[in-house]
This record gives structure tokens, C-alpha cells and sequence, in this order.
């Protein structure tokens, strides 16, 4: 037995800069799966770096990973002083000889393989430059919230690439952990690249333990081993991958290195002709063996689930208590002796180890990779942390992190309006010079009103927004590449938990500014059902960028000083009623449920520049589609329903006409109709067809405007832009009670 301490001290006792190392870990259910399955295991030593700006939650350091955690759940692991620890744990490994390969594949050039690796380990970087694809890459978690498809062509070979989410480990714990295993499983993909962070390799192994249980053809992408060789380690990773039967190849995805040779090892494991593969059992233990066993035993009675899956694999998960591997077991000609046989084995090994049987198990799996590093990695003398320790000690301060986030805010919003006004301008000239020269060589008719006032007044008056979209994904994508969007989590979550969410939460919330759709979403991302819901339900008041025409317009037309404070200060109302919404819903639907705060810290990173103009590109090129398609045709049904039916007095004046054709066209009859219930709020009817119209697409709205507010002497089709003119042309085409009465008081 271990020699402890006899008042064991809390990981929440800790001051600042104290180190610790774990002696247990209290605590049941979600909380006590996710904290050991991150490394908050015994014996490894934990460093408390700071508080967040309230106190709580409290950053740590553990296996070189910065992690958050709240101090109620920071009360529930034992530390003790280091030079009072116990040893690190050993677990020899078993190794078997593999005679059959599960995954016989018929003789062809087709590879199907899936990407598995912890979040922010390089997955998806990996993927864009190996197929080429354009998908979203983010120095955070939950980048990938399903499954990315590519293909990729090698050797003569054509590789079918499945960019799966990132997951810490392969359990039940979180929607994308169960999606990853469901995959595999189901999907059953030829070959596994695993992608390991080379920075942080006792943790992101963690995964490939149980890649080995469930006896995969893999290879491990040793992914930004830049980083590992600048900070002076060495590291014998052929050494390892003869240790552990999967072959290890260096890459930095971020430059496509190593990429060639990566997939000339897939196609060789592929074909068996790889002399590194070979099948272990990690050996967790003579009484954890000893129970394994006995559930195999029971489990390849069942030849249909053995054909299909580990025997081994399924026995460590049953133990594990996973509740998906039990209903996968139930149609099982004797599941009532298998689920009799879990309790027994479960109940056993917790009394002899007085322990959780999955934390024993985590245990163990931690003992085999500090065994086999022990013997090929030697950590060098550089902190690769000192960089990201520096930054955080002015971005999360917790006095000045709070200011230095809402300035960082400020200047996005107001970037967004006063260096988008520029290019807005010339793209509003181009297309006011574009309106007039159709009318000029093209004779009078419906065919020339549709063109004009429809096709280019509509479209027109949305695409020179276009240049404010792009500024602010640009803002938002430097805050995702270099880290800081995980640390805004950090910064929230003493003011997320208050209204009952996730600190989390704060990113989906986040990305909602740019498009409410990937940011619902992203909230896959978060382990608690509840905290899905919620989010879920609030994202919609985020400010998405859709509105961002509306806003900009709204703004030139009636602010002319401090435009982009009144920007922000829009944005700031939407966020306060999402938290009274929170506040609400908490109370009335998730009273009493919560989630644990456990969240890894990224490092510091440069963007690269590819990265930022291929996310800017994305969103762009996403509006330029709405624009041709969407937009373009409810501008053009728009136009129709005002142009039509025409006035049969043929000598009628031009003002007359325009006049008679507002009020008896079909959208004049539909606007009139609705009129009642918008006027208590100082709306005309055509408002309210602008604001009826933007349930198609909030960009509709100002499209709809520009189109039922065409000057009656046809002199232009002016565009309602922002910029100094704003505001005239505001006034000129909204004759209303209303915004006479807002011109006089301005």
C-alpha cells in the first residue's frame, strides 16, 4: 500500500504557483469519467497557475495541459506536497500475436480512413492539406462538430478521408465521443490515422489505449513535431511504434510535412505489408485481466457480436460501466449472464481496489504510457508553456482581462463599420453606375424595371455590406487561431454559471456573431445536455451577421457620431436578453442541473495567413451564394408584387402612377392589410413587408427596402448603404410619419 498523508489537502487549498500531486479522486457519474480521463489521475503532480477574475474557476497545470477547472469541483481531488507522492505506477504490457485480421478487405486501390485525435491536435489541418478541402480549422475544441468527407489520391491509391470530431477519449461522455465510436464501429474504416499532439503526448495517448483495445489497423500522425523538437526533447518514436504495433510518422500539418510519408504508411498497413503492426494487450492488471476475461468468456458465446466487435474491447467497456455497450449487447442470447457478470466483476474489483473500476482502469492506461515513454521520450529543458504563461498573465488577469476583453470588442465592431465604409462606398458607386447605364441602353418596360429595380436595386443593396462581413470574420478568426477564444471561456464562466450555463457555452454564444446556424451547432461541443438546450435556445439573440446589413444601415441613417459604439451597444442588448432568457429558462426547465467545468487551455498560436483567408473566404463566398440565390429571388418576387397589377389610365402623370401603383399593387394590398398591427410602433406598411420578407433571410430586409422605396421619378435606384449619404437617402425613400418626426428631433 502507499504511504499517504494523513490530512490529505484539497486541489482547491492550493494558492497561486503551489504545486501538488494527486493522491484521489472523490466525487461520481460525469465529473469523476471526464476529470480522469483528462490526467487527473494519482501521482501526477498538478500546478495552480490563476484565478479567473472572480476567483473561480481556478487555471491549472497537469501533463503540460492548461486546464480550468471551478473550486467546488477542484474540492473534490487530493493532493499532496511532491516530495510526499507516490510513484509513478508501472503496467507491463502483453503482447499477442494477431492471426486474424478483423477488417478483410477485398483486393483494391479504395482506403477508407477516419481521423481520431483530441481536439486541437491538428486534425483538421491535416485533412484540408491532404484532400485539399476548405473546412473550418480553430485553436480551440469543437472546431469539428461532424463528420468532413474529402478524398485524397496517393500512389495510385484514393484514400476516402473522414475528418471525425475531436475527442479526448472514446466513451459515452459527450454526443461527438459516442459519434467517433459509432463511427468506427459501424463504419468500420480500413485504416485509423490517429493524430497525436507531439507536445503533449501522455495525454493524447490516452485515445490511442483504447484504439488498441479495440484492435484497429492505425497509424499514429506524430502532428506539430516542430514543437517537440524546439523544445530540446528527444523522442524515439519507432522505438514506441515497435512497442506498440502502430507505425509513427512525424508531421506539421500546418505546412504539409510529413503528409507523403503518412499516407505511404497507411497503404502499407493497408496492404499487411507494414512490419511494425502487430496486436497488444495492455495488461491492467492481474484481477482487472482476471475479470476480463471471465466477461470474454460470456460474450464470445454471442458469434454475430464477436464477428463485429472486440470480445476484449466490450468486456473493458462494460467495466468501464458504458450504458451504450450494454444495449449493444442486449439482443445477446445470454445477456441476462453477461449483465449479472458485470455487477459481480464491477462489484469486486471496487472493493479490492476501493476505487471506481473505470478510474482503475484510466489508472492503468496511464501506467502503460508513462512506462513506454519512460523508455523513448525524454522531455527537454524548454517550457513550452512560458510564451502562453506570459500572454495570460495580461489577457485572463483578473483585473484587467475583463477591459481588455470588452476593448478587443470595441475595436472589432468598430473595425467592422468605419474600415468597411470604404470599400462599401466604391462597391455602392459601382452599382448605382451599373443601375444607370442598364437604363440607358435598355429600352423603357417591365423587362428594364426588373434589371434595375429589382435584380440590382435588391441585390445591390445588400452586397455592399459585404466588405463589414468580411472585417468582422476576420476579427473572429484571430481570436479563434491564436487561442484567445478558449480563454474568453475561462474569462465568462463565473458570469456563465450564474445564469446557468457553461463557460463553454460562451463560444457557440461567440460564434453566434457570425452565423447563428455553425453556432448552434457547435454546441455539440458541450458534455451537458442541458447546456445544449440552453444555448441552443439563446443563440438566436446573438447579432449574427445577417443583421449586420440592417444594423449598418439603421446606424448611418440616424448616428452620425459614435457609430460603432452604437453598434456595439445593439450587440450588448441582444446578449442581456439572452441572459434574462437564460435566467428564465434555467428556472423554469433545468432547475438544479449542472455540469462540471473541466476545459483545456490551448497554446498560443500565430494564425497563419491561409488559414484567416480561407475562413474569410468561407463566409464570404457563403453570403455571395445567399445573394444569387435567396436574395435574388425574393427581390425579384418583391419587385414583381409591387410592379403589378399596372394602372390602366394611360394619361396618368409619372407621380400619379407611382402613387396609385404603392397603394393597389399586390404587396400594397398585402402591406395595408398588415398595416394595423404594426402601426402602434410607428411602422408603415412597406416596413412592414421589409420585416415580413426577412423571415426568408435577414438580409432580405434591406434588399426589400431598397426595392418598395425606388424613387417615383425614376431618377436612380439608389441604394440604401451606409457612408455620409446614408442618411439623405434614408429620409428621401421612408416618407413616413415616423422618420419625419426622427429628422426633427436630430
Amino acid at each position: 500500500m502507499e504511504n499517504e498523508t494523513q490530512n490529505p489537502r484539497r486541489l482547491s487549498e492550493l494558492s497561486t504557483s503551489e504545486s501538488g500531486v494527486i493522491t484521489k479522486v472523490l466525487g461520481h457519474g460525469s465529473f469523476r469519467k471526464r476529470i480522469t480521463e483528462m490526467g487527473f489521475i494519482r501521482g501526477k503532480q498538478v500546478t495552480v497557475i490563476k484565478n479567473a477574475p472572480f476567483m473561480d474557476p481556478v487555471e491549472y497545470e497537469i501533463m503540460g495541459y492548461h486546464i480550468a477547472l471551478r473550486r467546488s469541483e477542484a474540492d473534490l481531488i487530493e493532493v499532496t506536497t511532491a516530495d510526499e507522492a507516490i510513484g509513478r505506477p508501472s503496467v507491463p504490457v502483453i503482447l499477442e500475436d494477431e492471426t486474424a485480421n478483423r477488417f478483410l478487405h477485398e483486393a483494391g486501390r479504395t482506403i477508407n480512413v477516419a481521423l481520431v485525435g483530441n481536439p486541437n491536435c491538428g486534425k483538421t489541418s491535416l485533412f484540408n492539406l491532404a484532400s485539399g478541402s476548405h473546412e473550418r480549422v480553430g485553436n480551440y475544441s469543437g472546431v469539428t462538430v461532424e463528420a468532413k468527407e474529402a478524398t485524397a489520391h496517393h500512389d495510385g491509391y484514393t484514400l476516402q478521408l473522414a475528418d471525425l470530431p475531436g475527442t479526448y477519449s472514446i466513451t459515452e461522455y459527450t454526443p461527438e465521443e459516442l459519434y467517433v465510436r459509432r463511427h468506427i464501429l459501424e463504419r468500420m474504416p480500413d485504416v485509423v490515422i490517429n493524430v497525436v499532439d507531439a507536445s503533449n503526448l501522455e495525454r493524447n495517448l490516452f485515445l490511442t489505449t483504447q484504439l488498441i483495445d479495440m484492435n484497429l489497423k492505425v497509424v499514429i500522425a506524430l502532428n506539430m513535431y516542430d514543437e517537440l523538437a524546439a523544445s530540446g526533447a528527444r523522442f524515439d518514436y519507432e522505438a514506441l511504434g515497435r512497442m506498440i504495433g502502430i507505425p509513427i510518422v512525424p508531421t506539421v500539418a500546418s505546412r504539409g510535412e510529413g503528409i507523403d510519408r503518412l499516407f505511404d504508411r497507411v497503404i502499407a498497413v493497408f496492404e499487411d505489408n507494414e512490419p511494425t503492426v502487430r496486436h497488444i494487450h495492455i495488461n491492467y492488471g492481474e484481477d482487472i485481466e482476471r475479470s476480463i476475461l471471465s466477461l470474454q468468456n460470456l460474450i464470445w458465446q454471442n458469434c454475430d457480436i464477436v464477428a463485429h466487435y472486440s470480445s476484449r474491447y466490450l468486456a473493458i467497456k462494460l467495466l468501464e460501466g458504458d450504458r451504450d455497450t450494454l444495449s449493444l449487447l442486449r439482443g445477446a442470447v445470454n445477456f441476462g449472464e453477461i449483465e449479472e457478470a458485470v455487477e459481480r466483476e464491477t462489484a469486486r474489483l471496487e472493493r479490492f481496489y476501493n476505487d471506481k473500476a473505470e478510474t482503475v482502469i484510466a489508472n492503468a492506461r496511464y501506467g502503460f504510457i508513462a512506462g513506454a515513454l519512460g523508455e523513448t521520450f525524454t522531455p527537454g529543458t524548454t517550457d513550452k508553456n512560458r510564451k502562453a504563461t506570459r500572454i495570460d498573465h495580461i489577457m485572463t488577469h483578473k483585473v484587467w482581462g475583463f477591459p481588455i476583453f470588452l476593448l478587443l470588442m470595441w475595436v472589432m465592431f468598430q473595425a467592422t463599420f468605419s474600415l468597411g465604409e470604404i470599400p462599401a462606398r466604391w462597391m455602392e458607386s459601382g452599382v448605382e453606375w451599373l443601375g444607370e447605364w442598364v437604363s440607358g441602353i435598355m429600352p423603357e418596360g417591365a423587362l428594364r424595371d426588373l434589371l434595375v429595380d429589382g435584380v440590382i436595386g435588391g441585390v445591390g443593396g445588400v452586397i455592399v455590406f459585404l466588405p463589414n462581413i468580411l472585417i468582422l470574420f476576420f476579427f473572429i478568426s484571430l481570436m479563434e487561431d491564436t487561442g484567445y477564444m478558449a480563454r474568453t471561456a475561462f474569462l465568462m464562466d463565473r458570469f456563465m454559471h450564474r445564469i446557468g450555463l457553461h463557460g463553454k457555452s460562451f463560444i457557440p454564444l461567440l460564434m453566434g456573431f457570425g452565423c447563428n446556424v455553425p453556432a448552434i451547432m457547435a454546441t455539440r461541443t458541450l458534455e451537458s445536455r442541458k447546456d445544449r438546450i440552453l444555448t441552443m435556445l439563446i443563440v438566436p439573440f446573438m447579432s449574427c451577421s445577417a443583421r449586420l446589413p440592417v444594423y449598418v444601415l439603421l446606424i448611418s441613417a440616424f448616428f452620425p457620431r459614435g457609430q460603432g459604439l452604437v453598434l456595439m451597444s445593439i450587440y450588448l442588448i441582444g446578449i442581456l436578453v439572452a441572459i434574462l432568457s437564460s435566467l428564465a429558462l434555467k428556472r423554469i426547465l433545468f432547475y438544479k442541473e449542472e455540469a462540471p467545468f473541466v476545459m483545456e487551455l490551448p497554446p498560443y498560436r500565430i494564425p497563419t495567413g491561409r488559414s484567416v483567408v480561407r475562413h474569410m473566404w468561407n463566409k464570404g463566398s457563403q453570403y455571395l451564394r445567399k445573394m444569387g440565390t435567396v436574395i435574388l429571388l425574393a427581390s425579384v418576387l418583391i419587385w414583381a408584387l409591387g410592379h403589378y397589377p399596372r394602372p390602366a389610365e394611360r394619361d396618368m402623370s409619372a407621380a400619379a402612377a407611382a402613387e396609385w401603383q404603392a397603394e393597389n399593387s399586390y404587396i400594397g394590398r398585402l402591406g395595408h392589410a398588415i398595416e394595423p398591427a404594426i402601426r402602434p410602433l410607428g411602422f408603415d406598411w412597406k416596413i412592414g413587408m421589409s420585416l415580413l420578407s426577412g423571415l426568408a433571410a435577414k438580409e432580405i430586409v434591406v434588399s426589400t427596402m431598397a426595392v418598395l422605396n425606388n424613387p417615383a421619378e425614376g431618377a436612380d435606384s439608389v441604394l440604401l448603404a451606409g457612408g455620409r449619404c446614408g442618411r439623405r437617402r434614408l429620409r428621401r425613400r421612408w416618407p413616413t410619419r415616423w422618420t419625419e418626426r426622427r429628422w426633427t428631433e436630430l
